[in-house]
């Protein structure tokens, strides 16, 4: 289901106040309660918010939202934060790109770049780069997880073991303010981690809404990735970090 504005606005209020309340968005919206009360079962129906009585909240941050769901979130954010990363991308350049609707819509910006190589344990990515003659695609083994697409597990950490390349594309679940990069799957992680380690150039992409998440796997810290781009940075703190350690800090609402 594609959001509408009206979702975004109501799913963002929920992300700067906690909850929201059925009475105040009819009043916000000029609406109907009862119009109200479908939108909100209709984001909860999508796992992006939780009922409550007369109103909703965000869903506990352990649980991850679904995927097709994420994707339409915050769409036009993600195609601006691909179009930025794919310019820092030069042709015939070698790259990993791991699971996420962020760093998928970087794979969409690079389509019309010649001989990449791209290693990913993203199925969705694969799927959609192979079709392209000027870029070969090399896909990791492991198990497929049937919720996103993403390839994980031990096989794919020890698949990406194998590469030195010089650009990583990936996107993470949860940006605390200290620096902490966070994720849901324990599995996911580990693969994220060797991708980091093994890249020349780290570019981290995600949309602001990542910093009001929480989730309970620890990545690393932004000093790990030698470019940041989201749309915008809220947190002052979060800039002096990447300033500190020298982290390029691009911003797409900015550009």
């Amino acid at each position: 289901m594609v959001l509408l504005p009206r979702h975004e606005e109501i799913l963002q209020l929920a992300r700067e106040h906690g909850r929201v309340a059925v009475d105040d968005l009819a009043q916000r919206f000029d609406v109907s309660p009862q119009t109200i009360r479908k939108d909100l079962n209709d984001l909860c129906e999508q796992r992006l918010l939780s009922r409550i009585h007369g109103g909703a909240v965000l869903p506990s941050g352990i649980e991850n939202m679904e995927y097709e769901a994420r994707r339409d979130m915050s769409a036009g954010e993600k195609r601006a934060i691909g179009q930025a990363a794919a310019q820092l991308v030069p042709n015939s350049a070698s790259l990993f790109i791991n699971i996420g609707t962020t760093t998928e819509a970087v794979s969409d910006a690079l389509l019309d770049h010649e001989g990449l190589l791209v290693i990913t344990n993203n199925i969705n990515v694969a799927n959609r780069m192979r079709v392209y003659p000027q870029i070969e695609v090399i896909i990791a083994s492991g198990v497929v997880r049937g919720s996103d697409g993403g390839i994980v597990g031990e096989a794919a950490v020890d698949f990406f073991r194998q590469f030195k390349v010089d650009y990583a594309v990936i996107g993470v679940s949860a940006v605390d303010e200290d620096g902490s990069l966070f994720d849901f799957d324990f599995r996911e992680v580990k693969v994220a981690q060797a991708i980091i380690a093994n890249a020349r150039h780290v570019i981290l992409v995600t949309d602001s809404s990542k910093f009001d998440r929480t989730a309970p796997v620890r990545i690393g810290h932004v000093s790990q990735v030698d470019t940041f781009i989201t749309d915008s940075c809220p947190s002052h703190a979060f800039r002096r970090i990447c300033a500190d350690a020298n982290v390029s800090l691009i911003e797409t609402s900015r550009a």
